[in-house]
């Protein structure tokens, strides 16, 4: 659980870091928008690096990376539609369940190929 939190935290700062600028800091220079977005990624960082330390001896290295897309796309959503106030198209839907397919076959124990 603590590394599926941390996901979630770190999605937070990431997604404002890559997205928030282009409402906030729109008229300003693209400079200030660069640094702005670092220093919300260092938060991003401190989060992700131990969210995927906690994480590794649970989940394989492919679990960890489709559980932190499927986490990035639904916070992502949410900004989309809160922060942005942008509508939600059906497609971000049919994304989503193509996410959710990505996740049944992470997890579901297959045969690994070498």
């Amino acid at each position: 659980m603590k590394t599926i939190i941390l996901l979630t935290l770190s999605n937070i700062f990431m997604t404002f870091a890559w997205y928030g600028h282009l409402k906030t800091l729109s008229g300003r220079p693209i400079m200030v928008a660069i640094l702005a977005s670092w220093g919300i990624a260092f938060f991003e960082y401190t989060l992700m690096v131990p969210a995927n330390r906690y994480g590794y001896g649970q989940f394989t290295l492919p679990q960890l990376k489709v559980m932190q897309e499927i986490i990035t796309m639904v916070i992502f959503a949410i900004f989309v539609y809160t922060y942005m106030k942008q509508e939600l198209k059906l497609d971000f839907l049919w994304a989503g369940l193509c996410l959710v397919g990505a996740a049944y076959f992470m997890f579901r124990g297959g045969v690994a190929v070498r």
